[in-house]
């Protein structure tokens, strides 16, 4: 496979990031910098459990990176004030709060101001799959804003707003009372809800995501995570397959 494929595998990043590694001369294979047609061979074990092996020597910063790790996946009820970026020098990030193995990430980020639903994995396809605007998976929020607003809000942020250039795609949006709303999107703009409010004279002052592609939050509680059952992974797989062979 390719050498993005397997790093992403191992759990050290996802796949678009293993990308930038190899790109930023971060990844040496086999004592030289690798480059995006490297390709690794996988050796199984015969006890189907273990992971398979390799042969090669690969670093990522001069440090010898894991092997493949058996995938998991967790939800995860983020607060405010926790930042979905890995950064181990902040005292607020994620990283702080995930296990050292398996090594988690976060599939897309939520604003520091924001709270609710993260999917942690160590599956870089998935991750791609997830990320990647072509699959157009929906994402859930409830938003609350600082004052009610008409009708008018409301089939305005449906059929797209116009802001920094852009006009955002066309989304479900539903009234849950005088100043708070649902809304399904299925793009992943930086701060987009916050941007398309702001756009229309509206300030949000919470910001939760409940769902993620099928995935509920639920009564998880903030802070908390868990694995999820068989049932949803039976599900999240079932659905990226059906979307991976939509866009072949």
């Amino acid at each position: 496979m390719r050498l993005a494929q397997y790093l992403a595998m191992t759990g050290l990043c996802s796949r678009r990031a293993a990308t930038r590694y190899i790109r930023d001369g971060r990844i040496m294979f086999n004592a030289r910098l690798a480059n995006h047609t490297d390709a690794v061979i996988l050796i199984k074990q015969n006890d189907p459990k273990k992971a398979p092996l390799i042969d090669d020597v690969i670093l990522c910063d001069n440090q010898a990176i894991p092997n493949i790790e058996t995938k998991s996946y967790w939800l995860f009820h983020k607060a405010v004030g926790t930042d979905s970026r890995l950064l181990k020098d902040d005292p607020n990030s994620l990283l702080h709060l995930l296990p050292t193995s398996p090594r988690l990430y976060p599939v897309g980020r939520l604003d520091k101001d924001s709270r609710g639903l993260l999917l942690l994995t160590n599956d870089g396809a998935l991750t791609h799959q997830l990320s990647h605007p072509d699959f157009g998976h929906k994402k859930a929020y409830h938003v609350q804003l600082s004052k009610p607003f008409n009708d008018a809000f409301i089939i305005s942020m449906a059929s797209g707003v116009h802001y920094k250039g852009i006009v955002t795609l066309p989304c479900q949006i539903n009234r849950l009372d005088s100043t708070k709303f649902e809304i399904i999107l299925t793009q992943g703009l930086n701060r987009q809800i916050r941007r398309m409010s702001q756009a229309l004279g509206y300030h949000v002052i919470d910001l939760k995501r409940v769902s993620i592609q099928g995935l509920s939050l639920g009564n998880l509680p903030e802070g908390e995570k868990r694995q999820l059952t068989q049932e949803e992974r039976s599900c999240l797989t079932n659905l990226l397959s059906l979307n991976k062979s939509d866009s072949q």
